[in-house]
């Protein structure tokens, strides 16, 4: 049985949202909304999840607990396993606590937890390619967000980070005929210059960033090679609409100023709880039908798996035992 004895507590660092976004920003080519809710939302998901990843990670070499990572597929794969521990692969199941007052049981009274369901999306549980021995990690992330207008400027004023950002709609992310989008005509009708950088893919489908400072009212037409246009980035709130425009695509698009998201992430801590194994968590989870109400979510959107937190392992003595498996097999 799990005690909150056994929890671990990584301090959050900018650096680890840093991380997120730029991941996110990569993933949009590949990536689909499967819980729904706004695109900020979801990339405010990935932006928490892979900052859990980092974090995860550098308390492993912090500690000196051998790990080797899985590179391949980032982006077509979201559901990858990214750490192995002792050849047994790792998939960190993590989940964004964003309300205040959760926030604030989360680090005063971590005992909630042990209530709190330990869920694993049922389809990505049952995937092909799973073993028996692989390891689900369960990690809370205590952050807020700065999602409307008004906080978004609350957020300006008391000169925290934002990263603003707006998603382009399929027919520029994921066109249908893969040839050259150029020239991508962009205009302002703001009163200042405003700084834009845009993300897409290349002919190769490599990832392509282009930044430009756009001039009030005036046609600014960018010949960089853009096979796709994913997202727009602008490093402050846009006073007025931007349009663009390509040849190729079509019709101008036009962004309006509330039409973009922050989701800069602001951390606190990272809670690690426990692990189970794939084949325990197969045997002991029960179902968690969509719409339930859970410690994470005021209402599921997914059908999900679960067990109790407090029915995982401690992290602890695997780290132990990961030690030990590598002191034997040098020898």
């Amino acid at each position: 049985m799990l005690t909150t004895s056994d929890f671990l507590r990584l301090p959050y660092t900018p650096d680890l949202t840093e991380g997120g976004i730029a991941y996110a920003i990569r993933s949009l080519p590949y990536t689909y909304n499967r819980m729904g809710g706004s695109p900020f939302d979801r990339l405010r998901r990935i932006v928490a999840g892979v900052a859990v990843e980092l974090a995860f990670r550098r308390y492993l070499s912090e500690h000196d607990i051998p790990f080797e990572v899985k590179g391949a597929t980032p982006f077509t794969d979201r559901d990858r396993y990214d750490v192995s521990l002792g050849g047994h692969r790792c998939d960190i199941k993590s989940f964004h606590i964003s309300h205040r007052r959760q926030i604030s049981s989360l680090r005063t009274q971590p005992k909630v937890l042990l209530k709190a369901p330990a869920l694993v999306p049922s389809d990505q549980h049952t995937k092909d390619g799973r073993r028996y021995d692989d390891l689900y990690i369960f990690a809370f992330l205590a952050g807020l967000v700065a999602a409307s207008q008004s906080h978004i400027e609350k957020a300006l004023n008391a000169s925290q980070p934002i990263y603003l950002i707006h998603t382009m709609p399929n027919e520029w992310n994921r066109p249908k005929n893969w040839k050259p989008i150029k020239p991508l005509t962009l205009k302002s009708e703001a009163s200042d210059i405003i700084t834009i950088e845009l993300s897409g893919l290349t002919k190769n489908r490599d990832f392509l960033t282009y930044t430009i400072d756009l001039p009030p009212m005036k046609k600014v037409a960018i010949e960089e090679s853009f096979f796709s246009l994913s997202a727009l980035h602008v490093d402050k709130l846009p006073k007025a609409r931007v349009g663009v425009h390509s040849p190729v695509i079509g019709d101008s698009y036009i962004i309006d100023p509330f039409a973009w998201g922050n989701i800069w992430l602001y951390g606190m801590e990272v809670l690690l709880t426990g692990y189970i194994s794939w084949e325990e968590f197969t045997q002991r989870s029960s179902k968690i039908a969509p719409g339930s109400h859970v410690f994470q979510y005021n209402k599921t959107r997914t059908k999900n798996l679960a067990v109790d937190i407090a029915d995982l392992k401690p992290l602890q003595k695997l780290f132990d035992r990961v030690k030990e498996w590598e002191k034997n097999a040098n020898n």
